[in-house]
């Protein structure tokens, strides 16, 4: 008899010990990129997660459970993307997807977690497709998408008072949609504005003299850029080399990034008008915190990329914190009207789209001493740069 009582004792506190540890499991977050065909971004994006995930932890965890990021390189291949997707919700039993930096296989994710019906995070993908046309309850999007980038630097473009415009973009949904847009919002501004030239290599394909030697032939008065990583690079060697961009203004996504900028080094032209990061010079508190746990860990900078990902740890760790746990359906409530304190401030991921209002900063290139800075930049926030909520419900039909 006294046998059986301490067995079944001993069952009890065993039962009871497995419950704890299971309660106390960890929060596994799989995350899929392109980090071998985008290392320029992705490196330090991988380092600010790695740093979230640090805090996070060592402050106890989210509910008392620890994050634990899996990484898988999609070899920027939307097929191999979703075939990852399987395998870490299938094998590996993770709670949350997230990742993704270019825009095809951003959209392949998105489908995958509509279609499994799982929560994805889109860290960076910029396509509009994501939380509009292709938007599902699933899917959110942390950063600034093409529409919200290109909306802040139209004003730039439309006060140049330019009448003739050229645009080159890779072709495929990133530039496609920003051009779009860019034609959109210019002509809406400026009546009178005419586009003269296209030139849309693909992705990492730039041949750069006949790209740059067409867009002079046009004679334009300014030009929209697109281009990024060893495209942008190319590009503005050739331009410079060619005389394309004396007497040109130009108006560029994403050039003012550390990424792209360290690359061009001494071939940085002066004046562009961009959207970045100019990590030098942010002297809010949260970006000093930010930038001093980061140098402390890698005695390095920041890139854009580091608060992207930095910045996507911490919202799925809010999240799950405000959900009560990962339970996909609890979890997609949780980030309807969601706020998480960035490097760049309070963001709030919106009802209407899933898009947070994570912003940029706008401003101009300098070659300073060799290295590509920005100067007379200014922070806009992305709930500044949106269609209205009616145009939003027709544009995401679908949902």
């Amino acid at each position: 008899m006294k046998t059986k009582l301490h067995f079944g004792v001993a069952m009890a506190a065993g039962l009871a010990l497995s419950g704890a540890a299971l309660a106390q499991g960890v929060i596994r977050i799989g995350e899929i990129n392109s980090y071998k065909a985008q290392p320029a971004f992705l490196e330090p994006y991988k380092k600010g997660m790695d740093l979230a995930v640090e805090e996070v932890n060592a402050a106890g965890g989210v509910n008392g459970r620890k994050l634990e990021l899996l990484t898988r390189d999609d070899n920027a291949n939307p097929g191999d993307a979703v075939r990852l997707a399987e395998e870490l919700v299938a094998r590996e039993k993770v709670d949350v997807l997230a990742g993704s930096f270019l825009s095809n296989t951003g959209l392949a994710l998105a489908d995958f977690a509509r279609q499994k019906k799982f929560f994805y995070l889109a860290a960076e993908p910029l396509t509009d497709k994501i939380v509009w046309s292709n938007g599902n309850r699933y899917t959110y999007r942390l950063r600034p998408s093409t529409y919200m980038q290109v909306a802040m630097l139209v004003p730039e473009a439309a006060k140049l008072k330019k009448k003739r415009w050229a645009l080159v973009y890779p072709n495929y949904e990133y530039g496609q949609s920003s051009v779009a847009t860019f034609k959109q919002l210019l002509k809406a501004a400026q009546p009178d504005v005419e586009f003269v030239a296209e030139q849309a290599p693909p992705l990492g394909k730039l041949d750069a003299g006949s790209v740059v030697q067409a867009l002079a032939d046009a004679k334009p008065d300014a030009i929209f850029n697109v281009l990024f990583a060893a495209d942008l690079t190319k590009f503005v060697r050739e331009g410079n080399t060619r005389g394309l961009f004396q007497g040109r203004e130009v108006v560029s996504v994403l050039s003012g990034e550390p990424e792209y900028l360290d690359a061009l080094k001494d071939e940085t032209p002066n004046g562009w008008i961009v959207t970045g990061y100019p990590w030098y010079a942010i002297q809010t508190p949260e970006h000093k915190a930010f930038f001093l746990a980061y140098h402390a860990k890698y005695q390095d900078y920041p890139r854009l990329g580091s608060v992207v990902g930095y910045s996507a740890i911490k919202s799925i760790a809010a999240g799950v914190k405000k959900a009560g746990g990962t339970d996909t359906e609890k979890l997609v409530a949780a980030f309807k009207g969601l706020e998480v304190v960035t490097p760049f401030g309070l963001i709030a991921y919106r009802a209407q789209d899933n898009q947070s209002t994570m912003g940029a900063f706008v401003g101009k290139t300098k070659n300073e001493g060799g290295k590509g800075v920005m100067v007379d930049f200014s922070y806009q926030s992305g709930a500044k740069y949106q269609p209205s909520d009616e145009e939003v419900k027709k544009l995401r039909a679908a949902d």
